[in-house]
């Protein structure tokens, strides 16, 4: 690997190394994540105490990715990414206790652990690259929508595929086998991280106080605010309400969700590679909007679907992989225009700003997965999910071009 990178450019090279970096640690979230869901749903867990599990991964994401932008300004974010990578592996250890001791709470703290190493990892990523696009370079915003496109896709497709591995690991290995195969594979790349990513990346010149840590910018509080009920809108009913629903419903096995799953976001981490195609090169920031109203269409037609009971099986999985493609483009679009709008010193700052409104979308999202499907079903998940993404679109709306 070191010998294949001596012949580039530094800037490549940097972005290569944190790619790699980025799909390791996205490769064994993304199978954790299904690990949990489908052990503790094998063990009689309800819907609601599964999505217990990953609420405080989600709460200490958003903590994170507040403070993690004001510590990558200040250390550099080599070092907040290995920690990241670091935090990680001792959450996966967590987890290869005995199986009585894996209670409720137990499994809470070690997603909370895994939580703060996901968003330190992933801020990190997405503001180094503000950073290696030459700044004013002829083509320098395609080039960052590009990268960015590259980068997101590549880490949601390879979410998708530990999705996929989740199921089979469970399966083959058992979970406490898996999670301890993951944790060996994380300690190489993290090893490899600590020796190859540039000292001082991302530090401020300046560096900043505590107190700067919330954003003073209205196009990124806006962006913000978009973001957050966007990522609600697709875990309201993706996280727990879906992997339960194909598992009792269509009475599916964990290879079948697994793989399920796992293809959804794969397909969904290729559109995202490439949506400056459907987008064009640079976008207005109003076109969130038009894109969010897109998508706000297809959970509306799926719940009309269900409650007709209209070829249930097909309008679900047709209806999500549209689902899956509009949101894509969504996404990207989002983190092209986050990290545009970024300021260039101590970009770390903007962006976990950015994704902390993110996560916090994602924990209200998941909690409500939860709840509302145990209580009222899926069809009033997909109903709270076209409010969300309708509201991420007002909100856009105001974004100026």
């Amino acid at each position: 690997m070191i010998k294949a990178l001596a012949g580039i450019s530094p800037q490549i090279k940097q972005y290569l190394i944190i790619t790699g970096n980025y799909w390791a640690f996205t490769l064994t979230d993304g199978a954790l994540r299904m690990l949990v869901v489908l052990y503790f749903h094998q063990l009689g867990y309800s819907p609601i105490n599964i999505a217990m599990l990953f609420v405080f991964y989600e709460v200490f994401g958003v903590i994170t990715n507040l403070i993690g932008g004001w510590l990558g300004a200040r250390w550099g974010l080599n070092k907040t990414m290995n920690i990241g990578l670091g935090m990680q592996i001792v959450a996966l250890m967590m987890l290869t206790v005995p199986a009585d001791m894996l209670t409720v709470v137990y499994v809470m703290i070690a997603q909370a652990l895994s939580g703060i190493a996901k968003d330190l990892n992933k801020m990190s990523a997405k503001s180094a690259i503000k950073l290696l696009v030459p700044k004013g370079s002829v083509g320098s915003n395609n080039k960052l929508y590009q990268w960015v496109a590259v980068l997101t896709g590549s880490k949601n497709a390879l979410k998708g595929v530990g999705f996929f591995l989740g199921g089979v690991l469970l399966t083959t290995f058992g979970f406490k086998g898996a999670i301890q195969l993951m944790a060996v594979m994380l300690l190489f790349v993290w090893m490899w991280s600590l020796f190859s990513l540039k000292a001082e990346l991302g530090k401020a010149k300046n560096k900043p106080k505590f107190t700067e840590i919330f954003s003073k910018s209205s196009s990124i509080n806006l962006l913000s605010a978009a973001r957050l009920f966007l990522f609600g809108a697709r875990d309201v009913w993706f996280v727990v309400a879906l992997p339960v629903f194909l598992a009792t419903t269509f009475n599916w096995d964990h290879w079948w969700v697994g793989g399920f799953m796992a293809s959804w976001v794969i397909g969904y981490g290729m559109v995202q590679s490439i949506a400056p195609r459907f987008t064009g090169q640079t976008p207005s920031p109003r076109s969130a909007a038009l894109w969010a109203g897109y998508l706000a269409v297809i959970p509306v037609l799926i719940a009309i679907a269900l409650h007709y009971q209209f070829y249930v099986q097909f309008s679900i999985i047709v209806g999500l992989l549209i689902f899956g493609g509009l949101f894509a483009i969504n996404s990207s679009l989002h983190s092209y225009l986050i990290v545009s709008f970024a300021s260039s010193d101590g970009v770390s700052m903007d962006v976990g700003f950015y994704y902390m409104a993110n996560a916090m979308g994602r924990l209200i999202g998941t909690v409500l997965s939860g709840w509302v499907f145990q209580v009222y079903g899926l069809e009033m998940c997909l109903w709270i999910s076209a409010l969300f993404i309708s509201i991420s679109a007002l909100i856009a709306l105001k974004l100026k071009n």
